[in-house]
């Protein structure tokens, strides 16, 4: 199955609000971490929307294989370039709910867990619970 930049978006969305907000919520409530924050939510968010665009170039990339098919290995690293990109955008201009002085190993420790645990959701439970969406480009909504 080659998902569609709208199945992309539709899996993406759902997975950060569901896996990526119950790992969030320790971070959060300062259980993991440095301490209670609102700015692991304000993390997620901002991985979530700019995944978005990430899915959009993916996408096109994935279209010049020539399987049209993008590697599980790839989809794993993405979230390493993806992290990279926040931290530089936090780092240069700023994110908004987010302290410029973000503890790194908070935000490493933190980033990384939503990354794994949301791959591995979508490599084992979105295929459980939605069968279909494989055969739709991977949308599961309509």
């Amino acid at each position: 199955m080659t998902p569609t930049l709208f199945g992309r978006w539709q899996t993406r969305l759902f997975l950060f609000a569901t896996v990526g907000v119950l790992v969030t919520l320790p971070f959060g409530l300062g259980y993991i971490g440095p301490g209670a924050s609102a700015q692991f939510f304000w993390v997620l968010l901002y991985a979530a929307l700019f995944g978005l665009g990430w899915d959009a170039l993916y996408t096109y990339l994935q279209k010049l294989r020539w399987d049209r098919d993008w590697p599980g290995a790839l989809q794993l690293l993405a979230g390493l370039w993806e992290a990279v990109f926040i931290v530089l955008l936090l780092k240069t201009v700023g994110l908004f709910g987010i302290n410029r002085n973000l503890s790194m190993s908070g935000f490493l420790w933190h980033y990384s867990s939503i990354w794994l645990a949301i791959y591995l959701a979508a490599h084992s439970l979105m295929r459980v619970l939605f069968p279909r969406s494989r055969f739709r480009g991977g949308q599961w909504l309509f």
